[in-house]
């Protein structure tokens, strides 16, 4: 199946869910209305990697092609969803594919509608509850998707960790924040790979993966985690380099977003590790300005690339993407589901930048 078809009936799947909430949402009141504008602007972009590895998962171990898994699979793009919309919270960001954060979305409302208090803290409240809802609709759509009950059964505790295990990477993440470059610089660099474990590779391609494959009866998990794992760090760490060096058409965010948010990445920690003092001052002081301009960030990437931290990022994406695609030839699929997901390995550690 071509990859267009698996996000079309995925997309399908998902704003038909949607819209079948609208009506629970106006029964409240219209004042609920800015909060369907601001997901639909959410919903409307996104490479839907996951409920695409969720499906081929479902395929390579033997699940028919049929309208109940792309709603299954969709329903992973509300959790997605709603750990974007908190993230972007806990960021400060001010845009999300290439459009008004959530929060910013809300508190332009409020600032718009003349209303009392803190635009900001309506903005991160309003917010917030939209994050919440998402997380409660995943796993509605979820749970409502038409696949026998116990497939469902058999999918539900990979679901359940998956959920688990995003939120513990956000507060890993939150923690390597606040922490700073405390430690020696191996030691945050391997701070900064347990964050993309749980942050960003288990719930991206090893978790999505997995519930495809235990949907449609299969125990090989340890099989697609040997694939899966690798490419998700892979995949982050692809991210990370965009986070910096990017088109922002291409991430939807402004240039050196990342490191005006001051994220503590793995590019980040490599850096720091090969800084000389005079470079790791001036890190360490630009680093997370959110006033910083483009010069600013013309400095830290100069950085980036003289200490040899980016090839050295580069080669990590090289290094578990050989590794994933290693894996992939072993690992118990079909050969649909196999040529599939070797396309899917390109496409998520391809260059673009």
């Amino acid at each position: 199946m071509a990859p267009s078809r698996v996000r079309k009936e995925v997309d399908e799947a998902l704003h038909a869910f949607v819209d079948r909430q609208r009506p629970v949402l106006s029964a409240v009141g219209d004042d609920l209305a800015p909060m369907v504008t601001a997901l639909d602007a959410l919903l409307a972009g996104g490479k839907r990697l996951r409920p695409a590895f969720c499906y081929w998962g479902w395929r390579g171990s033997g699940g028919e092609d049929r309208p109940e898994i792309f709603a299954a699979a969709a329903s992973l793009e509300l959790l997605q969803a709603s750990a974007l919309i908190h993230d972007d919270v806990m960021d400060g960001s001010d845009t999300r594919r290439g459009q008004p954060a959530a929060h910013r979305r809300f508190e332009a409302l409020h600032a718009a509608s003349g209303w009392r208090g803190s635009p900001e803290a309506f903005g991160a409240g309003a917010a917030i509850l939209l994050g919440d809802v998402c997380l409660c609709w995943s796993d509605e759509m979820y749970q409502g998707s038409g696949l026998p009950d116990e497939a469902l059964r058999r999918g539900r505790p990979i679901f359940d960790i998956m959920r688990t295990e995003v939120m513990c990477g956000q507060y890993l993440d939150l923690v390597g924040q606040a922490r700073g470059s405390g430690a020696d610089g191996r030691a945050m660099v391997d701070a900064a790979l347990r964050v993309v474990r749980f942050k960003a590779a288990k719930y991206t391609i090893e978790r999505p993966l997995q519930l495809g494959a235990a949907l449609a009866g299969s125990g090989e998990m340890a099989a697609l985690s040997a694939y899966g794992m690798p490419l998700g760090i892979a995949f982050q760490l692809r991210d990370d380099v965009l986070g910096v060096f990017g088109d922002p058409a291409e991430t939807g965010k402004p240039a050196g977003d990342d490191l005006r948010e001051g994220k503590r990445t793995v590019l980040i920690a490599l850096t720091l590790e090969r800084s000389s003092a005079a470079q790791a001052e001036v890190v360490e002081r630009l680093l997370g300005d959110p006033g910083l301009d483009a010069d600013g960030v013309e400095r830290l990437r100069s950085i980036i690339v003289e200490t040899g931290a980016l090839d050295a990022c580069e080669r990590m994406i090289d290094r578990y993407a050989d590794e994933a695609s290693g894996a992939l030839t072993s690992a118990p699929l079909t050969a649909e589901a196999r040529a599939a997901l070797s396309d899917l390995t390109i496409a998520a550690t391809a260059r673009r930048v």
